[in-house]
């Protein structure tokens, strides 16, 4: 997999396996050969999506015993899986940057690692939106002065 420039590591980016990646989602740490691939999964375009699928998973272990074993209806071990899937959710967003960052320092990296390579992508991302605009601008005004004849 090619590794965007944002995300310029000096260590390769190998995925886990499987397993490894459910133990890596359920809050493991990773071998250290997998020290580039959990920076880039922290720190990519879609690192918030990625730690809600981690989440999901974590929360699947719970709702499942509980849609198993509770002593209730069908209807009511649904709402009150909903509700902890919901409420997760909730918790989970509020320190999603601390948790990335643990996993980035389980890794082995510097604490605040992976807040400061998401910031630096997003100023590349707003110099090359900037840059865009600007030849949009230039081009629009190209177009005006042919058409004018100013």
């Amino acid at each position: 997999m090619a590794e965007p420039a944002e995300h310029d590591t000096s260590e390769p980016i190998v995925r886990p396996a499987p397993h490894r990646w459910l133990w890596y989602a359920l809050g493991g740490k990773l071998p250290a050969r997998h020290r580039g691939w959990v920076l880039f999964d922290t720190t990519t375009g879609t690192w918030w999506a990625r730690h809600i699928a981690r989440m999901l998973v974590q929360m699947s272990v719970p709702i499942a015993l509980i849609m198993a074993f509770l002593p209730a209806p069908w209807g009511l071990r649904a709402a009150v899986s909903g509700g902890g899937i919901f409420l997760g959710l909730i918790y989970s967003l509020a320190y999603m940057p601390e948790t990335t960052e643990n996993r980035v320092v389980k890794a082995g990296y510097p604490a605040g690692t992976a807040t400061a390579r998401r910031e630096r992508a997003a100023h590349q991302r707003d110099l090359r939106d900037s840059e865009r605009r600007r030849a949009a601008n230039a081009r629009r005004a190209a177009r005006y002065r042919d058409r004018t004849g100013r």
